[in-house]
Order: C-alpha cells, then structure tokens, then sequence
C-alpha cells in the first residue's frame, strides 16, 4: 500500500478500536467475566476490514462517516462472534486465534459460547439506538437491520456454516464451493458495503456495492485457503494446515495452488474494475490489491 493509504487505513482502525474498548468497558457486577470474554475476544486484534469497508463506502458514496464509527462496529461485533463459535469444539475446535489462545481456552467454553451470543445481539443494540439518539433516522436503522440480520441468518453466514460443517471429507463441486464461501465469508463483507452505501442514502450505488464485495470476498476466501497452506503460525496467528486436517473443502483442494492464485487475481481485478463505479475510490483500490499479496 502506499504510504497514504496506509496512514488512512490507521486512522480508520484507531478510531474503530477505541469504539471498541468503550462498548466493552463497563463490566457489570456478577456479569464480568462474560465482559471480559468479549473485550478479550474483540481486542486481540484484527484486520477491521468489515468496518472499514463500510466507513469507506459511506464516504464514497456522499455521506458524513464522522458520527458512525459505533454503527461500523456493528459488524466487527458480528464477526467476533463468529469467530469465537468458530473456534469452538463442536466446531472448528481451534486453540488459537489471532496468536493468542482462542476464547473458550482463556475463558472456558460456556463463557466463549456467551460471549459470542452476546455480541451478536450487542451489534443490533448499537444500531438501535443510533437511532434512538438521532444519529441516523428510525428508517436507515431498519434498512441496516435488515441488511444485517440477513447476513447473519441461514442465507449468510450462519448458512454458510452449517453447509461447511456438513462438507468436511467430502468433495464438492467448485458451484457448491462457490455458494458456501459466498455465505459463510462473503456474506458480511457484502453488508459491510451495502450498509456503507444504505448510511450515505445512496441507494442506486447498492448493486454495485454488492458485485464488489462479491469480487473481493470470493478472492479474499481464496487466498486465506492458500495461506492456510503456504503461511506460517507466526503470519497467521493460528495453526496451519488446520483445513486439510479437517478435510475441509477449499479452493486449494479444488484447484491447486496456482490456478486459485490465478482465479484470486482475477477476482481481485474484477473487485477494482467495479470500483470505478465510485467517486475518489483510489485508498480502496489500494487496499483491494493489498488483501490480495497479504501473508496474514
């Protein structure tokens, strides 16, 4: 990335971060070690991608993103939650997320089960009540809701899920691949954007809003199956080889490593011709072809 974007791509996370720390400060009497859990979860770290596409495309799009860092969070609630229940052992049953210990191993697995729970319902509370304090209007809330929850649910990234679990040591076909990346990782990176657009009001930028993200998820899913072979604990934070383990099915498995590098690319440069659609799209263009050469 250029030094620009980079210096961009900070600020965004700064600001993301610190929403983040105050959402989780206050821990209840009786209740904090389920606090604990989600600020333990929330600020291991991260990429904030979510967040940051939807401040990105609110921006580009016309609308004012300085009172509405709370309302990206959302989504960076959203899938913190999914990656505690990810990492479950009636799951994925990881032990490390991120290079720290994964929530169920610093906490237990009740408390991590909680935890998630409670910041999946967190993010629909700090959409509400943006509108309850008049930061965007009851109306925009619905939109987001929707948007949101929808995501979420049996044809997002819940459904994703399940068609993942119910994959493991079997081969499918790269269509049915395609659906379950679509849902399982693409789903929220989806609503990222569209929800960027839906605060900006700009509602005919919405499909192409989706197309890109349909682009970008699909690359981003590909290269986080190549790095799952190629990368390194310390890269990654988690243990690798953890898909093949499983016999999970991945576009490594399905194509090679060359021809999903391949189809990675041309997906990335599917995402960049889509974003020309935007107005002063030059930091997500960085970024898009940045997400494509990562090694973590």
């Amino acid at each position: 990335m250029t030094e620009a974007s980079q210096i961009k791509l900070g600020a965004y996370c700064d600001k993301i971060n610190e929403a983040l720390k105050k959402m989780t400060a206050d821990k209840p009497y009786l209740r904090e070690n389920i606090s604990e859990a989600m600020e333990y979860s929330l600020l291991v770290g991260g990429k904030r991608l979510r967040p940051v596409l939807m401040l990105e495309f609110c921006r580009m799009c016309g609308g004012d993103i300085e009172k509405i860092t709370d309302i990206a969070c959302s989504i960076e609630l959203i899938h913190t939650f999914s990656l505690i229940h990810d990492d479950l052992p009636c799951m994925d049953d990881d032990d490390f997320r991120r290079g720290k210990p994964s929530c169920h191993r610093q906490f237990d697995e009740a408390t991590a089960l909680l935890a998630g729970d409670a910041l999946n319902t967190l993010a629909f509370e700090v959409i509400s009540e943006a509108a309850m304090n008049e930061v965007i209007s009851a109306q925009t809330a619905v939109m987001l809701i929707s948007v949101l929850s929808k995501a979420v649910g049996v044809n997002g990234m819940i459904g994703g899920q399940i068609i993942d679990l119910a994959s493991e040591g079997k081969q499918i076909s790269i269509d049915q691949l395609d659906m379950l990346q679509r849902y399982k990782t693409g789903a929220l990176i989806e609503a990222a954007c569209v929800m960027g657009a839906v605060l900006a009001g700009k509602y005919e930028m919405i499909p192409a809003a989706a197309e890109y993200a349909d682009s970008l998820g699909r690359a981003f899913q590909i290269v986080d199956d190549i790095l799952d072979v190629t990368g390194t604990f310390e890269e990654l934070g988690k243990p690798i080889g953890s898909d093949s383990e499983q016999e999970k099915s991945t576009y490594v498995t399905a194509l090679g490593i060359e021809a999903a590098q391949r189809e990675a690319d041309r997906l990335t440069e599917q995402a960049l011709l889509t974003l020309k659609q935007f107005k002063d799209h030059e930091f997500l263009a960085d970024l898009t072809e940045s997400l494509l050469h990562r090694r973590s």
